[in-house]
């Protein structure tokens, strides 16, 4: 049975509509017109134990609004959220004590303690026995560095120490499933880099499974197994990571540095190979790796030309999740004109 089930999820939301000009506005005041805008609609997916997996899309997709109704703050307009075999919404007390969560610019720490007190009092909230309690602290505390900051007060913190402290908080219970939402947003390389290790350690060592919403797709790319992306509220692509790189991932770049000076011939044009320079003047060359090998294509110029470098670039994940996104924008425009 899956850790975590929806089914047929949808989430509307009612809002005032707003007008323009001074009068409509004065008669909105007395006459409001409301309109139902969908957050979510029709997801569906199931997540297994111990899986780590990124739930992408661009602002405003519906992804907060999904882990909400997962955590159990939000109740679904329609559908059906199962964690653990329970409805959150229903099982509020009993489904907070099975997870953890953080949220980027949001502390569940008290703001005026020491972080060493606001621990201590999670493990009186979730009534944490002391010697797990001791055990945790142990563990979380070499892996995050917490002892550099662990006596002073939440409010003094930077940025990363408050974000080490907030997982160390949302982990303290041992939750079965932990939500992040942006852990590593605004941190420095070394900090972040702390912070996956952290996640990657938990995981491995004590089965934890792992949402993780981010816009840094580093983070995706080094936590990550499995992709689902969102956008308008609906579900585009629910996949493994390498098999998202294989089949939108299909473009590279080889660049070069030639003693002659370099030209694009007919040949190379035919297998279908655009050319560019870069701004350091280096030769750029870009094709479909499905269609072109490019074994073939740097034989064919180091017949012709003395090769000083070469290196052959596939295309990041950063831009084959902006593609998708363009994608995804695109069809929806074209099915709103369908439906005018």
């Amino acid at each position: 049975m899956p850790l975590i089930q929806v089914e047929h999820l949808r989430k509307e939301f009612k809002r005032q509509k707003r007008k323009d000009g001074f009068w409509p506005l004065m008669k909105s005041l007395v006459y409001r017109e409301y309109e139902q805008k969908v957050a979510v609609e029709d997801i569906s997916f199931s997540i297994d134990q111990g899986e780590i997996v990124g739930y992408i899309g661009p602002n405003g997709a519906g992804k907060s609004t999904t882990i909400k109704m997962m955590v159990g703050i939000l109740v679904p307009t329609s559908g059906v959220v199962r964690v653990n075999g329970l409805v959150p919404f229903e099982n509020r007390i009993e489904n907070a004590r099975r997870i953890g969560a953080v949220f980027g610019q949001k502390s569940q720490l008290w703001w005026d303690t020491p972080v060493i007190e606001s621990l201590r009092l999670t493990k009186y909230m979730y009534d944490i026995p002391e010697d797990r309690y001791l055990q945790n602290m142990a563990l979380f505390g070499d892996i995050l560095g917490l002892d550099e900051f662990k006596n002073v007060a939440v409010r003094s913190l930077s940025l990363g120490q408050r974000m080490r402290a907030d997982l160390c908080a949302a982990l303290l219970h041992d939750p079965e499933i932990v939500y992040l939402d942006e852990p590593t947003i605004g941190l420095d390389v070394v900090v972040k880099e702390r912070i996956r290790e952290f996640i990657r350690e938990i995981n491995r060592e004590r089965g934890t499974t792992v949402i993780l919403t981010t816009h840094d797709m580093s983070d995706i790319e080094k936590l990550c197994s499995r992709v689902m992306v969102v956008d308008h509220g609906k579900l585009m692509y629910d996949g493994n990571l390498n098999t998202l790189k294989s089949d939108y991932g299909n473009m590279e770049t080889m660049e070069l540095d030639t003693e002659e000076n370099f030209i694009m011939d007919d040949a190379l044009l035919r297998m279908g190979i655009t050319f560019s320079r870069t701004e350091d003047a280096r030769n750029q060359l870009l094709y479909d790796k499905k269609n072109v090998n490019s074994s073939v294509v740097i034989k064919y110029i180091m017949d012709r030309y003395s090769v000083r470098d070469f290196k052959v670039k596939e295309t990041e994940i950063e831009e084959i999740i902006r593609n998708l996104y363009a994608g995804f924008s695109q069809e929806e425009h074209e099915r709103q004109e369908v439906i005018v």
